[in-house]
């Protein structure tokens, strides 16, 4: 028998399945840690399994500890919690467990939506094949497998899917009614930022469905068509969440006229499609120590800013689908109003090129055919490029899963704890298994969904100069046992202003959990 050596976009995309399928099975056996949103999220969740009703995060009262509250979370959308519900519902495993099954699908998912976007975009299956490669090099796929960040990881599962759909649908029937309606509920259920993505997907079905009539009347009834389904699907996600409670843009915190405001969204194509900004630790926001300062921090950016607007010129008179130019010139456009005028009213969204991930991998494909049109030496740096950003994705990769297995501590909810060691930790789950009518304190949104038994209170992190609104913290009145978990280097200035957020409290007893944890714990009423 014969045998036939494979086609080269084959290979790669078995490379691909394999690192995938691996990284899978690793972030299973070793559940990821968590971002604060996801937390919040997984309280939410623990309210709602505790009896609560849907979206409802129920705690303590600041007024009277001993009643409860409850608030609906519209900050964050749901199916970052949902979603590992249903693997915890289906398959009875842990919360940590349940995020990584999520994690392990929803990278998969994603990658094939992508690869068959880029091949109905008009991209061979080489580069189709060999853009997913990319695209697995970047650190925002790795960081999944480190820390379950929830949404955006929801996201990308969808959006090739709603990008390929935006490619296949070319007359307003029934099938792009209910394309359009199903698909904002869903994105908006994967991340309330889909709605962005949403608006710019619709704006591109209107131009390709109208395209070649030049009657105003045409374009206008086409809108209508696309409109009115678009309209039912963002007046259900606004009366059914959004009005319910706060998000990022409820309200405005002045305005910003810095440079920041305009570069920043204009270079994501380089900043989301090539790890620009995670190669530098972030070029404003960061996450630990900045690499840049704020000076050069500022010059690089503008530099990448040009570089981005030349290169997305580049791609849109070069690549031959009309299509695939239409949606970057819009998804980059809409990109930059939305964010552009979000930072210019300082809503609550951080300068990170997570924000703008969709902006990256649109531009990946068209980025290697740009540069297979260019001699062999502009491939090879392309080449260089990927690769060195691929080493750096796996310098995070290691240094981030050693972590997880020697300095991650794990509980009952299976989610990875970087705020408390395992010593700590199995202190606390001892007491939440002793008493019944208790209250927790942490200062880390994940620590509390150890917490199966008892009541919790999240409170913010203290900084050095404690410059805080006292008021966030207080929390009046007495309900049992109080226990206060904070590092050993709150001992001191911080723990006394924790200890006075607790005015219906006297008689504080210190006990060290361990080298580096304390609780405080109080049970008489002052």
């Amino acid at each position: 028998m014969r045998y036939k050596n494979l086609p080269a976009h084959r290979i790669i995309l078995l490379t691909v399945f394999i690192i995938v399928a691996v990284l899978g099975v690793l972030v299973i056996i070793t559940p990821a840690a968590i971002f604060p949103d996801a937390s919040w999220g997984f309280q939410v969740l623990r309210s709602m399994e505790l009896g609560g009703p849907f979206n409802v995060l129920t705690k303590p009262s600041q007024a009277n500890i001993a009643l409860n509250t409850s608030e609906f979370i519209s900050w964050w959308s749901p199916g970052q919690y949902l979603v590992p519900y249903f693997f915890k519902t289906l398959f009875g495993v842990n919360t940590g467990h349940a995020a990584a099954l999520t994690t392990m699908f929803c990278q998969l998912i994603g990658l094939i939506g992508f690869y068959k976007f880029f091949k109905k975009a008009g991209f061979s299956r080489f580069i189709s094949a060999l853009s997913l490669l990319v695209i697995i090099c970047q650190q925002a796929f790795l960081t999944p497998y480190i820390f379950y960040i929830g949404g955006e990881t929801l996201l990308f599962a969808f959006a090739g899917w709603f990008l390929y759909g935006c490619l296949i649908f070319n007359k307003p029937d029934w099938k792009l009614i209910l394309f359009i309606l199903f698909s904002g509920w869903i994105g908006f259920i994967c991340k309330s930022s889909f709605i962005w993505i949403y608006f710019a997907g619709l704006l591109f079905l209107w131009v390709q469905l109208s395209a070649g009539n030049r009657s105003a009347k045409a374009w206008l009834f086409k809108g209508f068509r696309i409109g009115i389904p678009a309209l039912i699907s963002v007046v259900a996600i606004y009366w059914l969440y959004f009005s319910k409670g706060q998000n990022p843009a409820s309200r405005s915190n002045g305005i910003d006229l810095s440079w920041k405001v305009f570069s920043f969204p204009i270079a994501s194509p380089i900043l989301a499609g090539f790890s620009a900004d995670d190669l530098v630790n972030g070029f404003i926001f960061h996450n630990d120590d900045a690499v840049l300062s704020a000076g050069w921090a500022a010059a690089v950016l503008i530099l990448l800013a040009i570089l981005s607007i030349v290169l997305v010129c580049k791609i849109i008179t070069k690549v031959p689908d009309k299509n695939y130019r239409h949606i970057i010139i819009i998804f980059y456009g809409v990109s930059l109003l939305f964010f552009g005028s979000a930072f210019l009213r300082r809503l609550d969204i951080s300068y990170e090129a997570r924000h703008f991930r969709i902006i990256g991998l649109l531009i990946t494909p068209g980025v290697l055919y740009l540069f297979s049109q260019y001699k062999m030496v502009y491939r090879a740096f392309l080449g260089v490029f990927v690769a060195v950003i691929g080493c750096f994705s796996v310098v995070f990769y290691y240094t981030g899963s050693h972590g997880l297995h020697q300095y991650t501590a794990y509980g009952t909810s299976g989610v990875g704890q970087q705020f408390i060691d395992q010593e700590s930790l199995n202190y606390v789950k001892q007491l939440d298994d002793k008493y019944r009518n208790a209250t927790f304190v942490f200062f880390s949104p994940d620590l509390g969904l150890e917490i199966k038994h008892n009541r919790i209170i999240t409170l913010d992190a203290l900084n050095s100069d404690i410059n805080i609104d006292f008021n966030q913290y207080i929390h009046k009145g007495h309900a049992g046992p109080l226990y206060i978990i904070m590092p050993v280097y709150y001992v001191g200035i911080r723990a006394s202003v924790i200890l006075k957020s607790f005015p219906g409290y006297k008689g504080f007893s210190l006990k060290e959990m361990s080298d580096n944890y304390v609780l405080y714990f109080a049970t008489e009423a002052r």
